[in-house]
C-alpha cells in the first residue's frame, strides 16, 4: 500500500512511528480473541485473555499520541471545522459498515432467535448506530450502548476525547495538561475501585465508565507527545509486542481493580513512549504497516460475528476440545474479511470523501489571513 495521504491528516514528510502501528494490530487482535473467549469463560478471572479488553485503553492513549503528533502544529491554520472533517473521512465510513454488518447479522444468524423488533424500531437502532448516538435498548444484547455493533462504543468515547482536544486541549499549556492528567488519573482508580475493574464504559449501567478511561488515557497520550517522552531503544516490534501481549494475558484476582489501574495509568504510556522510540528492522516494516492498517477494520467488523459464535455456542453446547477448530480459523477469516473491507469500502469511501473536500476548499473564497 502507497503512503497516499487518504485521510488528509499526517503529512507524509513527517516521522511514521511503524512500531506504534504494528502494537495498535496487536491490541485490535487480543480485542478479538477476547470477545471469542469471553463468550466459553464469562467469569475473566478464569479467562486466560481476561484482561483484553484492557487493548481499548492502549487505544486511546495511543490515539493522545497521534493525534497531538498530527495535528498540535496545524489545528489553528486549519481551524476547527476542517478538523472534524478529517476524523469523519478517517474514522465514520467503517462506522457504517459495522452497522450495516450488524443489522446483517441480526437477520441472518442461523442460531438466533427469530428477531422480535419491529421495522421502526431497528431503523431507528440502525440510525442511532450509524450516527453513534448511543441506544442501549436490547436487553438480549445486555444493553450495549450500540446493540447492532458494540464496539463502536469506544468510537464513541473516541469521538468525544477528539472533540474536547478540538475545542479545549489544543490550546492548552503543558502544566495545564499535566493537572488535567493528574485528575483524570483520580478518575481510574476511582472507577477501578468502585466496579472492581476496568472493563465498563460499553453498557447503560457503566456509560461513565468509559467517559474515565477515554480522559486518562488520551490525556496521558498527548502529554507523551508534548513532553517528548520518547525513549530510545533496540527493543523492536517483536519484543514490544510481546510486552503489550502480556498485559492482556496478566492473571485475573480480586486484585484486579488494582492492576488493571496500574498497567492503564503506567503500562501503557511507557510502552507507547518505547512503541515511537523504538528501530525498526526492514523485515518487519511492512508486517507493522499491514498491522498497522488493517487494526481499525479488524476492530469495527468483527462483531457480527461474535454475535454468531456466542448464539453457536449458547444453543449447541460444542465440547471445549472443539472450539480451536472453530475460534482460530474464525479469526484468520475475521482478519482476512476485514482486509477485503479496508481495500473495498474504507480506502474507496476515504479517498472519494477527501476528493470531495479538497474539491469544496478549491471552490470556497479566498480569505485573507488578519
Amino acid at each position: 500500500m502507497n503512503k497516499e495521504n487518504l485521510d488528509g491528516g499526517i503529512l507524509n514528510t513527517k516521522q511514521h512511528f511503524e512500531v506504534l502501528d504494528g502494537l495498535r494490530g496487536i491490541a485490535a487482535l487480543a480485542v478479538v480473541i477476547f470477545h471469542f473467549m469471553e463468550w466459553i469463560f464469562t467469569d475473566i478471572n478464569k479467562n486466560f485473555i481476561g484482561h483484553g479488553f484492557l487493548a481499548v485503553d492502549f487505544f486511546f492513549c495511543l490515539s493522545g499520541f497521534v493525534i497531538g503528533y498530527a495535528y498540535d502544529n496545524r489545528i489553528g491554520e486549519m481551524g476547527v471545522k476542517e478538523f472534524f472533517k478529517l476524523r469523519l473521512i478517517r474514522l465514520h465510513p467503517l462506522v457504517v459498515l459495522g452497522s450495516v454488518l450488524g443489522l446483517l447479522g441480526l437477520f441472518l444468524d442461523p442460531f438466533a432467535s427469530p428477531s422480535t423488533y419491529d421495522a421502526g424500531k431497528l431503523l431507528l437502532l440502525f440510525f442511532c448506530s450509524a450516527f453513534l448516538i448511543p441506544f442501549p435498548v436490547m436487553p438480549d444484547r445486555a444493553f450495549n450502548l450500540f446493540g447492532l455493533n458494540a464496539p463502536s462504543w469506544s468510537l464513541f468515547w473516541e469521538y468525544v476525547a477528539n472533540i474536547f482536544y478540538a475545542v479545549v486541549l489544543y490550546k492548552v499549556g503543558r502544566r495545564s495538561l499535566v493537572v488535567l492528567t493528574l485528575l483524570a488519573a483520580v478518575g481510574i482508580c476511582l472507577v477501578s475501585y468502585r466496579a472492581g475493574n476496568l472493563l465498563g464504559g460499553w453498557s447503560k449501567d457503566n456509560f461513565l465508565d468509559g467517559g474515565a478511561r477515554v480522559a486518562y488515557s488520551f490525556l496521558a497520550g498527548l502529554l507523551l507527545y508534548r513532553s517528548n517522552w520518547i525513549i530510545k531503544n533496540r527493543l523492536g516490534f517483536t519484543v514490544l509486542a510481546i510486552l503489550l501481549f502480556l498485559a492482556f494475558l496478566m492473571p485475573g484476582s480480586k486484585w484486579n481493580w488494582l492492576t488493571e489501574a496500574l498497567v492503564v495509568l503506567f503500562y501503557f504510556p511507557l510502552l507507547v513512549s518505547l512503541g515511537a522510540g523504538s528501530s525498526l528492522s526492514p523485515q518487519w516494516k511492512k508486517v507493522c504497516r499491514f498491522a498497522g492498517n488493517i487494526s481499525y477494520p479488524l476492530y469495527m467488523t468483527h462483531y457480527a460475528a461474535i454475535w454468531v459464535f456466542g448464539n453457536y455456542f449458547t444453543k449447541e453446547k460444542p465440547p471445549l476440545g472443539e472450539l480451536p477448530y472453530i475460534i482460530i480459523p474464525g479469526i484468520i477469516l475475521l482478519v482476512v474479511f476485514a482486509y477485503f473491507a479496508m481495500v473495498f469500502f474504507d480506502i474507496p469511501v476515504r479517498r472519494y470523501l477527501t476528493r470531495k473536500r479538497k474539491q469544496q476548499q478549491k471552490l470556497q473564497p479566498y480569505q485573507p489571513a488578519r
